[in-house]
């Protein structure tokens, strides 16, 4: 499969959301994501653009699976049953559903569709896996050159109160806190996908994504609590490190 073949899924699927869906605010987020990395594809960004695009599209289809699982009988991996149910008895504001959907696929889905497109011999290569990590960090780039647009379009959805005067005051610190988590949390999600590809080579590779799904559910209870959410992630740290 594509990127492009993704984009379009990803695309139709957006209209499969009513409107007071929450579960559209990340997903209309990450399309718009998706696209961006399509962009830069095309203009020679990366180092590997082929292992890029099958990288993105191994990613991208972990989200697209759970989203079907849940559409069809209401389960998904931990991670995402939380975030796909948050909204159910209380209303989150659309950048709280945003941020769930962020946390579960970065900390959960991302160290797996790094495993399935790097073997554990390019894993013990620096030279291949240095490329690796270069074109992961132009990844970082992109995420952080949409904060301030992505930003942009959840105010075009929010209600009224979603954001109180306090947090439009601290905007542009959300949004600086916003390209630092990202970053920290997909440094860490480099370092869980050595670790799970030690787990393949060892056979305990089933245990450690149950201890991967467990601490990444967590995470994900921990953005339903009310406060000011960009910025404690930003001082506390958005991702999860399996234990060594």
């Amino acid at each position: 499969m594509s990127l492009e073949t993704v984009i379009a899924d990803m695309q139709d699927r957006s209209g499969d959301f009513a409107p007071a869906d929450p579960r559209r605010y990340f997903h209309d987020t990450y399309l718009r994501t998706t696209i961006a990395v399509g962009e830069a594809l095309a203009d020679g960004v990366f180092l590997d653009p082929d292992w890029v695009e099958r990288w993105d599209v191994v990613f991208a289809e972990l989200y697209l699976e759970a989203l079907e699982e849940w559409t069809a009988d209401t389960t998904a991996p931990g991670p995402w049953e939380v975030a796909f149910t948050a909204s159910d008895e209380t209303r989150l504001p659309p950048l709280r559903m945003v941020l769930l959907g962020m946390n579960a696929h970065i900390n959960y889905d991302l160290p797996q569709a790094l495993v399935a497109v790097i073997t554990d011999a390019e894993f013990d290569d620096p030279g291949v896996i240095g490329r690796r990590e270069v074109d992961h960090r132009r990844i970082d780039d992109i995420l952080a050159s949409r904060v301030a647009a992505e930003d942009k379009q959840l105010e075009k959805v929010e209600q009224p109160g979603d954001r109180t005067l306090v947090d439009r005051l601290l905007t542009p610190f959300n949004r600086l806190g916003t390209k630092r988590f990202l970053k920290e949390a997909r440094a860490k999600v480099w370092a869980n996908a050595r670790i799970l590809s030690h787990a393949r080579r060892d056979g305990s590779y089933t245990a450690r994504i149950s201890e991967l799904g467990e601490l990444s559910r967590r995470r994900v209870e921990d953005l339903i609590e009310p406060r000011y959410v960009v910025l404690e992630l930003a001082a506390r740290g958005f991702g999860v490190v399996l234990s060594t």
